[in-house]
């Protein structure tokens, strides 16, 4: 082989083989991306203050890491375990304590309390598992448990018409906190109501409860002959904090005593000279 064909040969393997290399480096990333998969998000959500002795509706969302394919749907399991943490456990329980994402949407589950009024903390985890993969998260969800406003009337159906369910509004100050369901009442029949307003605490003043079937067909009444019935509650204010008067007292008590001991001790000291 000639000087020529060496010094060709040597030209082309130097431009080709950097095109390989260049051709390696771009097709790496891309092949890793691919087998990346999200991490794993979790969430909770449901009322922060029940009632004593309720039961109350939550839903626990969680998607994400190994278990979740790159097409976004799901190759492995993806699970949450519930613990609760509370002062007094007794009576508080969460059903189900651990259950299994089948897609991107939340699960069901309930909260029951017992009497005791205390915050109860619901811890989450969220797992996410792959073929040996694994990888979760954590998260808390703050519930306070207090005694419950409670308002009670008894419907009666007057009529000679059995009357099919219906709803009875709750309202506070005029505005709806809520509904009662009443179930079918039958001829000369009654039905107890009864609905408890969870809440940290109302302002100080008056607040007027009512149940209301204004918006019903006019066959039902409640036991006092209204279509309303209504019970009024009283918020006292916090006791006036006498602290300010009490040092302002006592400051103007000892300037009366220094004013009145130095004119005592300057008529002293006039009689002196005389």
């Amino acid at each position: 082989m000639n000087r020529r064909a060496t010094a060709a040969l040597v030209l082309l393997v130097l431009v080709v083989v950097p095109v390989f290399l260049v051709g390696v480096g771009t097709a790496a990333p891309s092949a890793r991306a691919a087998s990346t998969s999200s991490s794993v998000t979790g969430s909770m959500s449901g009322p922060t203050v029940v009632a004593t002795g309720s039961t109350n509706l939550y839903h626990i969302s969680g998607w994400g890491g190994p278990a979740v394919a790159s097409n976004g749907s799901l190759a492995g399991t993806i699970t949450y375990y519930v613990t609760l943490v509370a002062s007094n456990l007794t009576g508080v329980s969460y059903t189900p304590l651990r259950d299994n994402f089948t897609t991107n949407s939340s699960l069901r589950g309930n909260l029951t309390v017992g009497t005791a009024t205390e915050p109860v903390l619901i811890e989450v985890m969220v797992s996410s598992v792959l073929n040996g993969k694994n990888d979760s998260t954590n998260f808390t969800y703050s519930v306070s448990v207090v005694a419950p406003y409670v308002i009670s009337a008894k419907i009666v159906n007057t009529s000679s018409a059995t009357v099919a369910g219906f709803a009875v509004l709750v309202l506070l100050d005029g505005s709806v906190v809520g509904t009662v369901n009443v179930t079918t009442i039958s001829p000369g029949g009654s039905f107890l109501v009864s609905f408890e307003y969870a809440t940290l605490g109302l302002s100080s003043g008056s607040h007027t409860f009512s149940l209301s079937l204004v918006a019903e067909h006019g066959l039902v009444r409640f036991a006092n002959g209204q279509t309303v019935y209504s019970e009024t509650i009283y918020i006292a204010g916090a006791a006036p904090n006498y602290t300010v008067w009490y040092v302002a007292g006592i400051v103007a008590f000892f300037g009366a005593i220094f004013i009145f001991a130095t004119r005592v001790a300057a008529r002293r000291r006039g009689a002196t000279r005389r």
